[in-house]
């Protein structure tokens, strides 16, 4: 059942004794200050049992304790160690100095029913309700900024040989364990493929690794087993009962393995012999699109954040408010998506999470392709941002050249204008819409006696300049028109906002994921972007609080005695003396009051 705290502090809780001590102005003595106004347990009731089972941990304790976590960057066993002997945790926690509050698991399982109802959002969501509540962030209308930043995935990341191993081991665990109940290693011996459970089939394997018909034989041996074993999967599949856990593992491990081999692998259809015989199977050149790099983890991708920098994992997408420097929404994409997939729905992310209407969105040239800038128009929305600028070997790029859309008439820069258009052959967006492309061509016989030939275009003689129009070119000179001006000054500085807070998510660790999985990933993403707003609003709110006169621990037992003798009206108070008085500070409503010591 859901356990809450009560709304009654007590006398020797931490924050009560040592808030001043620890600090009003850190984040511990932030999170003692308005625990009871952050989290209620009311908010999380849907995660427990509503009329059965013992009381259990509550849960605004146990989801300030995870907002410590990411705010300190500590695992689940350092987390239960300061929770019971750190002094900041219980002022922040708000306990008793001799309580502990619980075991990891109640952590673990407490963070696992988060990921689960996707219940994080509204943690997240009530960082941005508080700042709202505290006056720091207001207005009718806003802007954000969006940016995308490289998560590093937690599985590992193998080569192909490695990588088909481990895709046998895992559908080896899926029929030992779920079918058999047998060790792995057990199962693995019996079948003939127990050379997998050393510490790296390609280093135990004693092969001459310059000899490539020596590495050609050594993966045809691991395709060999492979094959082997997914079929011995599809005989198990016709004795294993419909719709159980037992079909849904070996199914779920034998389509993955079933991947790595169509993405490693190829299977030439002839051999060099005679007809009809299968070639061995070898390598893939390149890379092929959607690669799983990890079995581990099988969502990770590979991802490219410039042509030189690759990385494996994920993407994490921010909205930021440049005024605030509030995050406003969080989202997870695939190493190897556009940055711009997710935008619009950031956008409308922002507004839901914190009531302001969105006026301008701005993002980096990432966001400025053209499809973006359409799905913004026809959902009514401005959107700032630049225009990559493009590259054309050295010649005149196309922007030298000044379109006009409605005459339908192009000007080259040495002056000459045509009006001819030709077919440009098709392309195809990213949400897979096939475009037809036109071009402006100009003249041979112009371009051939043009002084600025050579500066304009390789074509042979005998050829004019072709340029190209783009599907969505009349918000591409829009896009280039503002770009050009000096409003866009502005604009450039605003979009600064998110790197800022995507530098304050790095040092609370999201470079690196915690967990395997893009929920658990954005889980750990999102709770960073809590404490980010939070240690915002509680900076801000330390700037309106005045100062005052006390401090230290004498503050903290003076107005400890004083919440005890006026919490405590009908004990009876004895004199100590001829002439003992009150001091006004501890001076009870009720004039008979006496203490017994």
């Amino acid at each position: 059942m859901l356990g809450k705290r009560s709304a009654q502090r007590g006398m020797f809780e931490a924050d009560h004794l040592y808030l001043d001590f620890v600090g009003r102005d850190s984040f511990y003595g932030f999170l003692a200050t308005e625990r009871g106004n952050l989290f209620r347990d009311e908010d999380f009731g849907r995660l427990y049992c509503p009329d059965n089972g013992r009381n259990s941990v509550p849960p605004s304790l146990l989801a300030t304790a995870l907002l410590l976590q990411a705010h300190d960057r500590v695992s689940d066993d350092e987390a239960k160690a300061r929770a019971d002997f750190d002094m900041r945790w219980k002022v922040a926690l708000g306990t008793n100095l001799d309580q502990r509050l619980f075991a990891k698991s109640t952590l673990q399982l407490f963070r696992a029913q988060l990921i689960l109802h996707d219940q994080v959002r509204s943690v997240f969501q009530r960082s941005l309700e508080f700042a709202r509540e505290s006056g720091y962030l207001q207005g009718r209308k806003m802007k954000v900024v969006l940016d995308t930043t490289p998560i590093l995935g937690r599985g590992a990341v193998k080569d192909t040989y490695n990588l088909l191993a481990d895709g046998i081991k895992k559908l080896v665990w899926a029929l030992a364990k779920k079918v058999t109940w047998t060790k792995p290693e057990v199962w693995a011996r019996e079948h003939g493929l127990g050379h997998y459970y050393g510490s790296s089939v390609k280093g135990e394997a004693e092969i001459d690794w310059s000899d490539e018909n020596a590495r050609a034989k050594f993966l045809k041996s691991i395709v060999a087993d492979a094959d082997r074993l997914l079929e011995t999967a599809r005989q198990t599949l016709a004795q294993v009962r419909a719709g159980s856990d037992q079909e849904q593992a070996i199914v779920e491990a034998a389509q993955l393995l079933s991947q790595l081999l169509l993405q490693d692998v190829e299977r030439p259809a002839g051999g060099p012999g005679s007809s009809g015989e299968q070639a061995d199977p070898r390598l893939k050149q390149g890379v092929t699109r959607d690669r799983i790099v990890s079995v581990h983890d099988p969502e990770m991708r590979h991802g490219h954040k410039s042509a030189t920098k690759r990385f494996e994992g994920f993407k994490a997408a921010v909205a930021v408010d440049p005024d605030t420097q509030l995050i406003t929404a969080v989202d997870m994409l695939s190493a190897n998506a556009g940055d711009s997939q997710c935008a619009l729905e950031m956008v409308e992310a922002s507004e839901a999470n914190t009531g302001v209407e969105v006026e301008e969105t701005i993002g980096d040239c990432a966001f400025g392709d053209g499809t973006t800038r359409e799905i913004f128009e026809q959902a009514g929305r401005k959107l700032v941002a630049r225009v990559a600028h493009p590259h054309n070997q050295g010649q005149f790029p196309k922007e030298a050249f000044t379109m006009d859309l409605g005459a339908g008439a192009c000007t080259c820069p040495a002056g000459q204008v045509t009006h001819t258009t030709v077919p440009e052959g098709t392309r195809q967006d990213r949400n897979g819409r096939t475009c037809s492309l036109r071009a402006f061509q100009f003249e041979a016989a112009v371009c051939d006696e043009c002084l600025l030939r050579k500066a304009c275009t390789r074509a042979r003689s005998g050829q004019g300049r072709v340029v190209t129009i783009h599907p969505q070119e009349r918000l591409i000179q829009e896009a280039r028109a503002l770009q050009a001006s000096p409003e866009f000054s502005e604009y450039r500085e605003k979009r600064q906002a998110a790197e800022h807070r995507i530098g304050r998510l790095i040092q609370l660790g999201v470079r690196q994921s915690r967990y395997f999985g893009q929920a658990k990933t954005l889980f750990q993403v999102m709770l960073a972007a809590t404490v980010a707003n939070l240690t915002l609003t509680a900076t801000k709110m330390m700037k309106m609080r005045p100062r005052s006169g006390a401090k230290g621990i004498t503050s903290s037992l003076l107005s400890m005695l004083k919440r005890a003798f006026e919490a405590l009206p009908a004990i009876r108070l004895r004199l100590l003396g001829p002439g003992f008085r009150i001091p006004a500070l501890f001076r009870p409503p009720q004039p008979a009051f006496r203490l017994d010591f």
